[in-house]
C-alpha cells in the first residue's frame, strides 16, 4: 500500500508535529504536549505521520524521538508545482493592471 502523504496532511494536528520537528527531532512526550490531546490520540496521529513516510521513529531507551523525513513531502512539493505557472500568470497580470492604474 503506497503512503497516504495528502491523507496525513489533512489534519491540523499531523501538521503541528511536522511543524515542530523542523526545528529537529523530539520525544513523543514533547509532541503529545504540543497537541493538547490525550497519549492515545497523539500517538494515532504519529502512526498515521510514521506510515505516511513523514517522520522516522527511533527508540533511545524508554523514549521514542521522531524525527522528521522531509523527503516524503515530495511528492506535494511535485503536486503544488503544477499551480505554480498558474499562480505566475494571475499575479503577472495583477501587478500589469496595478501599474496601469498607477499611470492613469
Amino acid at each position: 500500500m503506497l503512503p497516504d502523504v495528502f491523507g496525513a496532511l489533512a489534519n491540523s494536528a499531523r501538521r503541528t508535529v511536522l511543524d515542530a520537528l523542523r526545528a529537529g527531532p523530539r520525544t513523543a512526550g514533547e509532541l503529545t504536549g504540543l497537541l493538547d490531546l490525550s497519549r492515545s490520540a497523539a500517538s494515532e496521529h504519529l502512526a498515521v505521520l510514521r506510515d505516511a513516510g513523514l517522520v522516522r521513529e527511533e527508540r533511545q531507551g524508554r523514549n521514542r524521538v521522531y524525527h522528521l523525513q522531509a523527503a516524503g513531502l515530495l511528492e506535494v512539493q511535485d503536486w503544488v508545482g503544477h499551480f505554480e505557472h498558474y499562480w505566475g500568470g494571475r499575479l503577472d497580470a495583477l501587478a500589469d493592471l496595478l501599474d496601469e492604474e498607477r499611470t492613469s
